[in-house]
């Protein structure tokens, strides 16, 4: 295969959303950044056609008298992921799914988190269930972060979820992919999207979580703590793209002992 060739099937590697397509297996989210001009400067480095935005803590029309952040990043432009961060009870994370669809003129596509506790943010997996199956029955495409458990992240499938995103760390830990195995066990079990959330620290974090099998990842901390938030944001950008290129070609097997790079036949002398 020629290399024209492979550049047109590299363009053609999209994956599905909600019956939508799209190029960049990066998804980013708008918090933690100094100001809404750094956003936006961030997420066009980092290519993202999908950003997430914590309906609870930023204004994107409920408040009259605040920025907006949908003046820098358009509706016409990207596709606006809310999500329920901050959310506690299944009750809070639909209400909040409801107030997003009014403030996005009907959109259903949502992703949904609720936590545990403050302390470790960790995903309640009682009333993520409970709020899963309710926003499918209402007519949300819902995306959906989870513990790594496989076993949950397929009941979250059959419950109708859009996608599953399992955690690699806690959020805003940036501790990288911690259980390898089980997020893998996730993907090849898997026949909806699935995308690593949480706990990306640095590039190499979301290579491997490609280099899984992943379909994407999605990320905030990893690229707004950063020294440099719009620079990581390209950096994670290539990442991905080297993640999926890697997992795509196929890497060759580990072995225990060395093996010449070039065979010893034929050898002259």
């Amino acid at each position: 295969m020629n290399t024209a060739t492979q550049q047109i099937d590299q363009s053609a590697d999209v994956f599905m959303i909600a019956g939508k397509a799209y190029r960049s297996r990066l998804l980013i989210g708008t918090g933690k950044y100094k100001d809404n001009e750094e956003t936006r400067r961030a997420v066009e480095a980092s290519g993202a056609e999908i950003v997430t935005v914590a309906i609870r803590r930023t204004n994107i029309g409920q408040n009259q008298n605040e920025p907006n952040l949908l003046e820098v990043l358009p509706l016409s432009k990207y596709t606006i992921l809310p999500n329920t961060a901050g959310c506690y009870t299944a009750e809070d994370a639909v209400r909040t799914c409801r107030l997003a669809r009014e403030l996005l003129d009907g959109r259903q596509l949502v992703k949904l988190e609720v936590l545990g506790d403050q302390k470790t943010l960790y995903p309640n997996v009682t009333e993520t269930l409970k709020a899963a199956e309710t926003l499918v029955k209402d007519g949300f495409e819902v995306m959906v972060y989870t513990t790594d458990d496989p076993l949950i992240a397929k009941r979250l499938e059959e419950l109708g979820c859009a996608a599953v995103m399992p955690l690699g760390a806690p959020l805003g830990s940036g501790l990288g992919i911690r259980n390898p195995y089980n997020i893998f066990t996730i993907v090849e079990n898997a026949r909806v999207p699935i995308l690593v959330d949480a706990g990306v620290g640095t590039a190499s974090d979301a290579a491997i979580a490609m280099e899984l099998g992943c379909d994407g990842v999605l990320m905030n901390s990893g690229i707004a703590h950063a020294k440099n938030p719009v620079l990581m944001a390209s950096a994670m950008k290539k990442a991905i793209e080297a993640g999926r290129e890697a997992f795509l070609a196929g890497r060759m097997p580990k072995k225990r002992y060395a093996s010449a790079s070039s065979p010893i036949e034929g050898l002259f002398f």
